[in-house]
């Protein structure tokens, strides 16, 4: 906005950029990331997965290969995204350090990011600018000869190497902080939903048994 109000930019140009293919391809990325974890596949993937994932060892390889093999398709920022809570609910489960999944994720999302177009900003530009120097752009799997191999090493190096990783202090306290007991709320109902007039322990069962039920508080009748 200061580039047009001091003239450097005519004003019929300010917005130009809004329409490049770049910004519509990233945008639309990002759409796909978000209806993929709106959809509950990746919580119900997990949620079956949750009992054979009980060691960090198995978590890395789930965990690592998912995020790695999403990053291909979708931003990786996003396929990120929708895996950390996983994470932490693994590490919450299991008496895992998170800080020892989370790194190892990053690490993965940033290389399945390289192995096709859309998995990464950097990839869409150079197409872009080759486009503009050649007259043909990349095509989506153009960049998979080389970026699958140096995925695949790097996760197969990511399995063993995570112990390279730091071991960070105080990660009693962040078990701690994940535990159940520290998350109090109250919560209101209402009409229509599947929790009116059921028991307890039908609304406990209906949680999955992640809430634990204190105290009902029924409100006055409005006359």
């Amino acid at each position: 906005m200061a580039a047009v109000t001091v003239g450097i930019v005519p004003p019929a140009q300010a917005f130009k950029g809004f329409s490049d293919d770049i910004v519509i391809i990233v945008g639309s990325a990002l759409v796909v990331s978000a209806a993929v974890a709106r959809s509950g596949v990746i919580e119900r993937v997990a949620r079956w997965l949750g009992p054979y994932l009980v060691d960090i060892n198995r978590q890395i390889v789930a965990l690592v290969g998912s995020v790695t093999l999403l990053s291909a398709f979708v931003k990786n920022v996003g396929a990120l995204a929708m895996l950390m809570p996983i994470a932490f609910q693994f590490a919450r489960r299991s008496g895992t350090s998170p800080s020892s999944l989370l790194m190892p994720m990053s690490f993965g999302s940033l290389l399945g990011g390289i192995v096709t177009l859309v998995g990464t900003s950097p990839n869409i530009i150079v197409s872009r600018v080759r486009e503009q120097l050649l007259g043909v752009p990349f095509n989506m799997f153009d960049f998979t000869p080389v970026g699958a191999g140096i995925a695949l090493a790097g996760f197969a190096f990511l399995v063993f190497g995570w112990r390279l990783l730091p071991h960070r202090k105080g990660e009693a306290s962040m078990d701690a902080a994940f535990n159940r007991e520290g998350y109090t709320t109250e919560v209101s109902v209402p009409e229509g939903s599947p929790a009116v007039g059921i028991t307890v322990k039908a609304l406990e069962e209906l949680g999955e048994n992640e809430i634990e039920v204190i105290t009902l508080l029924s409100r006055p009748a409005m006359w």
